[in-house]
């Protein structure tokens, strides 16, 4: 099947949805948080020329009907709401609030995250029996290292539970002090069984992402930000980027960022659909695999 046209609005993402034979979109990597912690973030972004030297305009910066009427537009039927702390204490708190949102939200499945305390693996593991099926690590917003003692039973029960991480590491857009690809993969080396999703394919280190993507048969990659215009002037990708995803096809799953992002989501569905078609071993398949197949058995639905 010839790749189709890739979209130029959000709402002509349906069209390629419908394209692919596709039922809807899978994202595995949106935000939604308490309005105050949300505030608070956008407010961060705000000032995002003195942070990263360029301006982060948030695209969907509305109330939260009218964010998840945006993602309906999209054709998203299944998303996994991420929330993360940035101090000891948050975790559990948030965990408890995306628990309730997803409860009442159409489409939302259920999530957790976690911080390096005491009582990480207490509400950790309620949230994964109450049927968590994906966990944010944020490693640079948090500011810790997660090779912590306090986290591995955290790491061993999501190993054991087949629960997916999805772990900000990578030094993008700007380094924390324990972000790095090769920090993480202390963590993968001590817990093999570890399902995990580096987030933003581990930008700006994209091939150091698909080596642990390589060696560690339950590490996946999301396509959060990559390769949309937007990041190519930040951290653009490898020229034969679609030719080093061959073999590592049914491992790279769609997210988007949403609603933290300084452009239109389609742009990033655009990006995927252009790695599909720039290498014939990919095609269709692999645009369908990572806009669903593979994000909706990663997540277990």
């Amino acid at each position: 099947m010839t790749v189709p046209a890739p979209p130029t609005s959000d709402a002509d993402v349906p069209r390629l949805l419908d394209d692919l034979g596709l039922p809807g979109l899978v994202d595995v990597h949106v935000h939604f948080l308490p309005d105050n912690v949300m505030d608070k973030v956008w407010a961060y972004f705000d000032r995002a020329e003195t942070h990263y030297g360029r301006a982060w305009p948030i695209h969907y910066r509305t109330p939260v009907d009218d964010r998840l009427g945006a993602l309906k537009e999209l054709g998203v039927t299944a998303f996994a709401p991420l929330v993360y702390p940035h101090k000891p204490g948050m975790g559990r708190w948030l965990t408890e609030w995306v628990t309730d949102f997803a409860a009442r939200t159409d489409g939302a499945v259920r999530t957790a995250t976690l911080f390096p305390e005491p009582d990480v693996a207490d509400y950790l593991g309620a949230a994964v029996s109450a049927g968590a099926r994906a966990v944010k690590v944020h490693v640079q917003v948090g500011g810790f290292d997660p090779r912590d003692p306090l986290l591995r039973p955290a790491w061993g029960l999501l190993a054991d539970a087949g629960v997916p991480a999805i772990v900000h590491c990578g030094h993008g857009p700007i380094p924390g002090e324990h972000t790095g690809l090769d920090v993480f993969g202390e963590v993968l080396a001590e817990h093999p069984r570890l399902p995990v999703v580096l987030a933003h394919a581990g930008m700006p280190d994209f091939v150091g992402a698909l080596d642990l993507v390589r060696r560690h048969e339950h590490v996946h990659i999301d396509t959060t930000m990559v390769g949309t215009p937007y990041s190519q002037a930040m951290a653009p990708l490898p020229d034969d980027w679609a030719a080093r995803l061959v073999d590592v096809a049914d491992r790279v799953v769609y997210g988007s960022d949403f609603p933290n992002i300084p452009y239109p989501a389609y742009e990033q569905v655009a990006a995927v659909a252009g790695w599909a078609a720039a290498d014939d071993r990919l095609g269709a398949g692999f645009l369908r695999s990572v806009l669903h197949d593979t994000p909706t058995r990663l997540l277990g639905l």
